[in-house]
């Protein structure tokens, strides 16, 4: 993170000319988000952690997805989102795993939105949310690639989702609070 900040900080100093150079040093501030979220699910699969649940794992690439869905807006978190699930997919799994994690995605995103929008919870409660429903969503799509009887694993998922919730939820806090500086720049 404070490479992306020294890098913003020295091109925002450089590049103060024009609203053309404000859109293109918010594209690559995007586009960095993007490299950090592919690199945090990389990391993800070095991981060697075994829960006994198909596909329950931390969510670490969704710390960039919910701190920028309350430091940047909706647009920005939804994009760079869908290019790390795409270019994630095509990097670290194959088309199935495209279609988990968009289907996953959709549902959360929309989730988390929603509940972002009432104001009655905080980054850590909708971030829950996103976790449980991301799961919900997944299992949504296999039952309609399989056999439909995965949802017994609804149960430990859920457990799962809330888990990974709580944790991408106090994380994404934490950097949103340490990097509000640059974020307000990049609006």
């Amino acid at each position: 993170m404070g490479f992306i900040m020294r890098t913003m900080n020295s091109a925002s100093r450089d590049n103060r000319k024009s609203g053309r150079d404000e859109k293109t040093q918010k594209l690559v501030f995007l586009a960095l988000c993007t490299a950090f979220g592919l690199i945090c699910s990389y990391v993800e699969l070095l991981i060697p952690l075994e829960l006994g649940v198909p596909g329950a794992k931390p969510g670490l690439p969704n710390i960039v997805t919910v701190t920028l869905l309350y430091s940047m807006g909706t647009k920005a978190a939804f994009f760079v989102t869908a290019a790390r699930i795409f270019l994630g997919g095509f990097m670290f799994g194959n088309l199935f795993s495209i279609i988990y994690s968009f289907s996953g995605f959709l549902l959360s995103f929309l989730t988390m939105l929603l509940l972002k929008k009432t104001g009655r919870f905080g980054m850590t409660g909708v971030s829950i949310a996103g976790g449980v429903m991301h799961n919900l969503g997944q299992l949504i799509a296999a039952a309609l690639l399989t056999d439909g009887y995965v949802f017994a694993w609804m149960p430990p998922l859920i457990a799962a989702g809330t888990a990974a919730g709580t944790l991408i939820g106090i994380l994404s806090s934490l950097i949103a609070k340490r990097m509000s500086g640059l974020f307000k720049k990049m609006k």
